[in-house]
């Protein structure tokens, strides 16, 4: 087993290739063996690409121009060849999919064991040990593609601990979880922070259940230079206004801390609130049934759903990973087709419009952001198929969201940041305007300002008479803004209650007839 590692930065700075601002700078920093990191800052702060340095991905891989010391056990980095590496250091992306291989759950442990020149004895004692210890135990003929969103998690974080790393990276590793799946990878965390058998080293905008792991803290600025770094409590006492103001989330119930500005104004969510008045449903579910699978046997990700949405709905639809939440939200919006049962955007079948015309009345952002891009530039991506007025909103639009085109017009797509992307996708869906909005997880990696600057277009939205739904793990969002909370199991709703501002009624017509939106088909 290799031992906790110790880290020395001393003036880190990174900028890739074609770009001028660097992705982060000045960074210095000290994390002692066994001692755990915690890195916060705002979207497009570098967070993620100081992860992929501690690594060894950067400069590695990745091209750029790096440059400062960085040691790990007192070997620096660009001295160790990449293949050492590997063995000492481990890395969880923000998508655990992207890093699982193998068609089977113990095949993909071993693969990374393999590719290390473990023994085959040796192997099979680890991978059933480590899946045990990873809440895998019993699921290692199982595909990982089956595995719902927290299992593959717990599926990547046990391929990395595998062989033993002395540093464990960690980037973001809850963002797309439940909030059960999400404790039980802060659990594991909080077990390795007590055994001292890793350094970690954590990127985590979940700061509630992260910050109380923290030895120390390292703060990032906006530019990716450091706001301070030190120890969670003196940083907080230090720094607290300086982070707030650049945007970072902040423990609530720690002191000094505090999840919002201190001059925030609650959201008003009251019964007068615009777009609460009941009118013609603006889209119809009946007896919806869907399986990506279609043998007999098979279990369907949707079964048996009636649902309907009226303008000015704000609608949660929440359950855990893999209750079919991103699947309806699909088949609402037609990029699915239902295999029983019928959507009806107006009075037309969504799964047929033309792309152009569906666009129009309802938006879609996908819980992976890049899926939906098709441009190389960031300005050409919001501006596809728009007329020279929406072009003109799409300006005010990206401002809003803290994209403005002044800085990043010329900038690749899938060259931003997790949050960065999100808030693009969410752009390209919002400049149409559309009268039925979905949203795949819209706050994944958003900083404080993010997170207030989307809730308040969406209000503004839901105001002008449109309806959105949120699938979300997300409580935040849920407390703030919605109206509605439909949850799922199972492919089942289970719950479907008012919550906050009141929603439109939900009665469901036997069949649809309410005023066409798109116009005859």
């Amino acid at each position: 087993m290799t031992d906790p590692m110790a880290i020395v930065a001393r003036d880190l700075q990174f900028t890739y290739a074609g770009r001028l601002r660097p992705a982060f700078r000045d960074v210095s920093f000290v994390v002692e063996p066994g001692e755990c990191l915690l890195v916060v800052g705002p979207s497009g702060s570098g967070k993620s690409t100081l992860a992929l340095a501690l690594a060894g991905l950067v400069p590695y891989d990745i091209p750029g121009e790096f440059s400062g010391d960085l040691e790990l056990d007192g070997s620096g980095v660009t001295a160790t060849s990449p293949r050492s590496g590997a063995s000492r250091v481990g890395i969880v992306f923000q998508d655990p999919g992207s890093q699982l291989v193998m068609d089977r759950v113990e095949d993909d442990v071993a693969f990374g064991l393999e590719s290390l020149g473990w023994t085959l004895e040796a192997m099979r004692e680890r991978v059933p040990q480590i899946l045990e210890a990873s809440g895998l135990g019993g699921h290692g003929r199982r595909r990982p593609t089956r595995l719902s969103g927290g299992e593959q998690q717990r599926l990547a974080l046990a391929g990395v601990l595998a062989p033993r790393p002395g540093l464990l990276v960690l980037d973001e590793p809850t963002s797309n979880l439940d909030p059960v799946a999400a404790a039980g990878v802060f659990e594991r965390l909080e077990r390795i922070r007590a055994e001292r058998s890793h350094t970690v080293v954590l990127v985590e905008h979940r700061v509630e259940r992260a910050w109380p792991l923290a030895d120390r803290v390292l703060a990032l600025g906006r530019d990716g230079s450091p706001i301070d770094v030190g120890a969670p409590t003196e940083v907080l006492a230090r720094s607290g206004t300086a982070m707030a103001a650049a945007g970072i989330w902040l423990p609530a119930r720690v002191p000094g801390g505090s999840s919002r500005p201190a001059t925030a104004e609650p959201l008003d969510r009251g019964p007068d609130s615009p777009g609460d008045e009941p009118g013609a449903p603006i889209v119809r579910a009946h007896g919806l049934r869907f399986g990506y699978e279609r043998s007999r046997t098979a279990e369907p990700a949707i079964r048996g759903i009636d649902l309907e949405f009226r303008a000015g709905d704000r609608v949660a639809l929440v359950g855990s990973n893999g209750s079919g939440k991103s699947t309806l939200a699909r088949l609402l919006v037609g990029l699915l087709r239902p295999d029983r049962g019928w959507v009806r955007l107006g009075n037309q079948d969504p799964s047929r419009l033309p792309a152009a015309r569906l666009s129009r009345v309802a938006g879609y952002v996908f819980q992976e952001p890049e899926r939906q891009f098709l441009a190389t530039r960031v300005d050409q991506e919001i501006a596809l198929g728009l007329t020279l007025g929406e072009k003109s909103s799409a300006i005010q639009l990206m401002d809003r969201l803290g994209l403005p085109l002044e800085t990043f017009a010329d900038r690749s797509p899938y060259q931003l940041s997790g949050g960065e992307q999100r808030r693009l996708s969410l752009a390209c869906a919002l400049v149409r305007d559309p009268a039925f909005l979905v949203l795949d997880e819209p706050t994944f990696g958003q900083d404080r300002l993010g997170y207030e600057s989307l809730l308040e277009i969406l209000h503004d939205r839901v105001g002008d008479g449109a309806c959105v739904l949120a699938a979300t793990h997300d409580e935040r969002l849920v407390e703030d803004f919605a109206g509605r909370r439909i949850a799922l199991e199972d492919g089942w709703v289970i719950t479907d209650e008012r919550v906050g501002v009141p929603s439109s009624t939900d009665r469901l017509p036997d069949q649809p007839d309410s005023a066409a939106l798109v116009g005859p088909s």
